[in-house]
C-alpha cells in the first residue's frame, strides 16, 4: 500500500500549471552499509494528476494498492540539501499498481517493511 501524503503545483513549459501526487510507502528499516546499524526510511515520488488544488488537497492521507519501485535511470546530479553535497544517481522511485514487486536485496542490504496493519495515514 501507498499513500497520497502531499501535492504541489509545477509548471510546464508552455507556463500552464499542473498539480502532482507526492506518493509515499510504508517504512521500511535498511542497514547501512558504513556503520551497519539500521535506520527508518520510506520511499517517496510523484505521480501527475488532473486534479486541482481543491482535489488534490482533499487526496492527503488517502491509501492506495501499489508500491514504489527503484528503477534504474540515465546518471543525474543530485544534491543532498542538508550537506550540499552532490552525488550521481543511477536510479529513481516510481509507483507501480503491482504489489507483488520485490525490491532486489543484496547481502550487505537488507530491506524491512512494516505489515500493513501498522500503516499510518498522514492528515
Amino acid at each position: 500500500m501507498v499513500t497520497i501524503t502531499n501535492y504541489t503545483k509545477r509548471k510546464k513549459e508552455d507556463g500552464t500549471t499542473f498539480c502532482v501526487l507526492e506518493i509515499n510507502s510504508g517504512i521500511e528499516l535498511i542497514q547501512s552499509k558504513s556503520t551497519g546499524q539500521y535506520y527508518a526510511t520510506a520511499k517517496k515520488c510523484y505521480i501527475p494528476a488532473t486534479f486541482d488544488e481543491a482535489v488534490c488537497r482533499s487526496l492527503k492521507g488517502t491509501m492506495m494498492q501499489g508500491c514504489i519501485k527503484k528503477v534504474e535511470c540515465e546518471p543525474y546530479q543530485y544534491t543532498i540539501k542538508e550537506t550540499g553535497e552532490e552525488i550521481l544517481l543511477y536510479h529513481r522511485y516510481e509507483y507501480s499498481p503491482d504489489e507483488d514487486f520485490v525490491p532486489s536485496r543484496s547481502s550487505s542490504q537488507e530491506s524491512f517493511s512494516a505489515p500493513s496493519s501498522y500503516s499510518t495515514t498522514v492528515q
